[in-house]
């Protein structure tokens, strides 16, 4: 979807990526590993991009790319992702966030970090998440139907909520950024570029205007109005289009076919209205679902918390919601 409309504003970090990636794998390691752990953690650190062979591209985007790659020894698949031209302060970034959460089944895993000192690269040795982001999917079979919908916005509050435990706020849930597994079975938060660790203190300014504009909150275009807005309302607010763009199987937010121009974005989501679904298009749950996501005023907007209780996750039928998103991804 040409809907990506970004401006980055890495933040100026001081992160010496220079040490042995498994460095960055658990924020809290075992006093005392057994043997067995301390080898196999001694062989992902000897881990180098030459270890690895291009398979496929994955996706394209600012300042890198992401890769299917084979590990030329074991035959073990993962997705690489490159940052070009030495971008150390958002690979660190971007790993810290990781790092926090990846012991989520719905979180994409980072299993180290590959520096490349002779390209100014560096990769991020990731899980592969074989059946693609959703978007590939609602691109290939259209529509979503509503029961696995339902079990999309489960796993992926599943997942909004892990991350907002530990203090990560990811800032741009789109159709994109979850994948799912090539049975269906998984759905997985990806891309960390842009996600931030909250302080403890609180007080964090993670409305700035960075991310995918299609997905931003109303707040995030109105930096100064609203600069201290909770972040975590942000991420509600891209499941809410999320969710409603697959049940509509389009970007919902502008008419069919209107060109997605900042100005135009901008004046759709500060100011415009939902659009009408037709009778009988979603359930009374779901429309509750999509309203509660979109609330224009953040303070208003529900909570990871709270959208996990709601009738529409909450009251599905949990085999027949899973048996549905399998399907889908399987006709994919």
């Amino acid at each position: 979807m040409a809907l990506t409309v970004r401006e980055r504003r890495l933040p100026q970090l001081h992160i010496s990526l220079d040490v042995p990636s498994c460095a960055f794998r658990h924020p809290n390691p075992p006093v005392a590993a057994p043997a067995s752990t301390s080898a196999s953690s001694r062989a992902d650190c000897e881990h180098r991009l030459s270890d690895f062979e291009k398979l496929a591209l994955l996706g394209r985007g600012n300042g890198g790319a992401v890769y299917k790659v084979a590990h030329r020894r074991t035959g073990a698949l993962y997705a690489l992702k490159v940052l070009h031209r030495g971008d150390f302060a958002g690979a660190a970034s971007e790993v810290d966030a990781l790092r926090r959460a990846d012991t989520s089944p719905h979180v994409v895993r980072c299993h180290s970090v590959l520096p490349a000192a002779a390209s100014g690269d560096v990769a991020l040795l990731l899980e592969l998440v074989d059946g693609g982001s959703l978007d590939a999917v609602v691109a290939r079979r259209g529509a979503f139907p509503e029961a696995a919908l339902a079990e999309v916005a489960a796993q992926a509050l599943a997942g909004l909520a892990h991350l907002h435990a530990r203090s990560v706020v990811h800032r741009d849930v789109k159709p994109g950024n979850l994948l799912v597994g090539a049975a269906g079975a998984e759905v997985k938060i990806a891309d960390f570029g842009i996600a931030k660790v909250l302080s403890r203190a609180g007080g964090d300014s993670c409305a700035a205007y960075e991310g995918t504009a299609a997905y931003m909150s109303p707040e995030r275009f109105d930096t100064e109005r609203h600069g201290h807005a909770d972040p975590r309302a942000a991420d509600v607010w891209g499941l809410g289009v999320t969710v409603l763009e697959l049940l509509m199987g389009r970007y919902p937010l502008l008419p069919a076919g209107q060109k997605p121009s900042w100005a135009a974005l901008m004046c759709a989501i500060c100011f415009g209205e939902l659009p009408s679904l037709p009778d009988g298009a979603a359930s009374p749950e779901l429309r509750a679902f999509v309203a509660a996501c979109l609330q224009k005023d953040y303070t208003k907007r529900a909570s990871v918390a709270q959208l996990i209780a709601h009738p529409f996750v909450a009251g599905r039928d949990a085999a027949a919601s899973k048996d549905a998103l399998q399907q889908m991804v399987a006709g994919a």
